[in-house]
């Protein structure tokens, strides 16, 4: 049987359509899930579920607004009608720069539906499937979660929450079979990040690239697929015994700068 194998297993990934959740969606589906994406526009998602298509794996691509409960709950209720999620990947997320002052409160409000409501709702309409035999969520926090960065007080405020959910999922439901962790990234090289240089550094792009990637001990920012092969590991039953932990992937930054 191949290792890491996730034949058989359905999988919900939000956000996708793009960065990490694309490159989560199709490891997943290479290691023979069933993926469903759900995606605020229904575009990206469908570009991720034909990139799978392409490779013989089985996806299907959903519009959802994780910040909408009864949205999350129709669609789930869908994908879940014929056999129960396996696998709940809460990727989808949303960044905000400024400290306390510079945080108006509408800007504290976008960024609790998406990151925090949005989990809640996620994790809500998907886990009275996962009673029935068991199954996996994976939180995505941030390494902002467990240590300050400058300008980053809803971000960080939110993705501590995740992490706190993590553990909570994860105590309450240790006698259904369901496990529950969370994967705390560092900076990413995705399209978020050459979208904000070329809009806050233009004509420095690649030099600010380079100060970004410095940052991290390791000296470079992750790939997303290096954060989708953490979600592989964390969904398979290799890794049945590991429940209530978050996992930094973030090249040293948490225990190794300064």
């Amino acid at each position: 049987m191949l290792r890491f194998s996730l034949e058989g297993k359905k999988a919900v990934i939000t956000g996708g359509g793009s960065g990490i959740g694309r490159a989560i969606a199709i490891a997943l589906a290479e290691q023979g899930a069933m993926v469903h994406i759900l995606e605020l526009n229904e575009t990206p998602a469908l570009e991720t579920a034909k990139e799978i298509h392409k490779n013989k794996g089985k996806a299907e691509a959903h519009a959802c607004d994780v910040s909408k409960q009864q949205e999350v709950l129709k669609v789930i209720k869908e994908i879940t009608k014929d056999k129960p999620l396996d696998i709940l990947v809460n990727n989808a997320g949303i960044a905000h720069i400024g400290n306390v002052e510079t945080t108006e409160e509408k800007d504290l409000d976008r960024v609790y539906q998406v990151n925090i409501k949005g989990v809640y709702n996620c994790i809500n309409a998907c886990i009275g499937s996962m009673k029935e035999k068991g199954g996996v969520i994976i939180n995505m926090a941030s390494v902002a979660a467990s240590v300050g960065i400058s300008d980053r007080f809803a971000y960080s405020m939110t993705k501590g929450a995740v992490l706190t959910m993590t553990y909570s999922v994860a105590k309450d439901y240790l006698d259904t079979g369901i496990r529950c962790n969370s994967i705390s990234p560092a900076r990413v090289h995705t399209p978020f990040v050459d979208g904000y240089l070329k809009k806050t550094y233009p004509g420095r792009e690649e030099e600010m690239f380079e100060a970004l990637s410095k940052t991290q001990p390791i000296g470079r920012m992750g790939r997303p697929e290096e954060i989708a092969n953490l979600v592989v590991y964390l969904s398979s039953d290799e890794a049945s015994f590991i429940t209530g932990t978050d996992f930094p992937i973030d090249g040293g930054f948490i225990r190794l700068n300064g």
